[in-house]
């Protein structure tokens, strides 16, 4: 829409009459994405509230089901972090049963440590060697739609997880990460009373979801009596958000009420505060072992409000998705979006295992039921069907092996 603004207005079209072209045609266009939700169910429909912008219809709706046994490759863009390393173990673990099953062959991965150019050679390597299907958790919103325009033409289908791309070729497996943003602020703003000092722990500076993120704590802060003081990125590392909010700390005198933050360490930032000597504030982000587990040491020491943004169950709504299209389900639009399980303080005692200590950073809590069962994914898909050698409860316990 800003680009074609620009173009609008430095033609020689009079001012009214391009004003009246961006409503119209901004409205049209809105209109177009919403009609793509019709048939959904309420509860999957609410999902795309204000994040209808890049919503397209599928470009799969001819792709025939792929011969078996397939060859699955996984491209990421960063192993940084226990939640990554989480998310990857997981889609190894399914793609282990399928192929116990003759159903997958071969799997790959390749990791671009943030380097979009990185990834976008390795998207194209996969493509020179005929992967079935690429699941991908993107480095960039648009830097990487050549590659996968390329792999669409070479009949390779493209799944992206925590990453949506503007490409209309691939298949967005995705949350609505502007409503989370908001949740997360909503919550600060109510728990303070509309008044108050926050500090802002973002993510990797240029992520997709970054943004979105952001945004969605914009419409709820600046309106507010609520003061964002500083904003830093944490990388959704633990010892880098550690390091950042110390720093923060060492030059922010004002008392800070809340932390809204999107990663899973909202536990190092509780230590950083008792490390600073200053009050615990009111922490938002996705909870996580090592959260629960500081909380069960520190029960009157650590104040949370969020969601839980989970690795093994992001892995398995990709992979899900995945066989699904290899197996000519036929999505009906190109952003699948996917609940995130509200978590509030009140509910730990049902997500907390014994397992979970204050240094289990890679052990996360999983779901007590499926926030995405077949009957609503089915939803998405104009010729829907659950897939075999999948059911939730075979997720692997947090404390298996811990």
């Amino acid at each position: 829409m800003t680009t074609r603004r620009r173009m609008i207005w430095s033609g020689t079209i009079p001012a009214a009459l391009a004003l009246a072209t961006i409503l119209v045609g901004g409205t049209m266009a809105r209109a177009a994405n919403e009609n793509l939700l019709e048939g959904l169910p309420p509860e999957l429909k609410q999902l795309y509230e204000g994040s209808t912008d890049n919503l397209q219809p599928s470009a799969y709706d001819n792709f025939q089901p792929a011969p078996k046994p397939w060859k699955f490759c996984y491209s990421e863009s960063y192993q940084g972090n226990p939640w990554r390393v989480s998310v990857t173990n997981e889609l190894k673990r399914l793609v282990d049963v399928y192929k116990a099953k003759g159903v997958i062959s071969d799997f790959e991965m390749s990791d671009s440590n943030g380097d979009t150019s990185r990834q976008i050679a390795q998207v194209r390597a996969f493509i020179d060697k005929k992967c079935t299907i690429i699941m991908m958790i993107a480095g960039s919103s648009t830097g990487l739609n050549d590659a996968i325009e390329a792999a669409y033409k070479a009949g390779i289908p493209v799944v992206t997880a925590s990453s949506t791309v503007t490409s209309p070729y691939a298949i967005n497996v995705d949350s609505n990460f502007v409503r989370w943003g908001y949740e997360m602020a909503e919550a600060i703003v109510k728990q303070l009373d509309n008044k108050g000092n926050v500090l802002m722990v973002e993510g990797i500076a240029g992520a997709p979801i970054v943004a979105q993120e952001r945004a969605g704590a914009d419409k709820v802060f600046k309106p507010s009596g609520v003061k964002i003081l500083r904003s830093v990125n944490g990388n959704w590392t633990a010892n880098v958000t550690k390091t950042v909010v110390l720093q923060a700390l060492a030059t922010t005198p004002q008392k800070i009420d809340a932390v809204w933050t999107t990663g899973s360490e909202s536990r190092v930032i509780a230590e950083a505060f008792a490390e600073a000597k200053r009050p615990q504030p009111l922490i938002t982000g996705s909870i996580s072992g090592d959260a629960l587990g500081y909380w069960k040491a520190h029960p009157d020491g650590y104040r949370f409000d969020g969601h839980g943004v989970l690795p093994g169950w992001t892995a398995q709504t990709l992979f899900r998705v995945a066989v699904r299209i290899l197996e000519g389900q036929q999505p009906k639009m190109n952003s699948l979006m996917i609940p995130i399980p509200q978590i509030h303080q009140a509910d730990f005692a049902k997500w907390a295992k014994d397992c979970m200590k204050p240094d289990s950073v890679s052990v996360f809590p999983a779901p007590p039921e499926d926030p995405m069962p077949d009957s609503l994914l089915d939803a998405y898909f104009k010729k829907p069907a659950a897939i075999p050698f999948y059911t939730y409860a075979d997720m692997p316990d947090p404390c298996a092996g811990k």
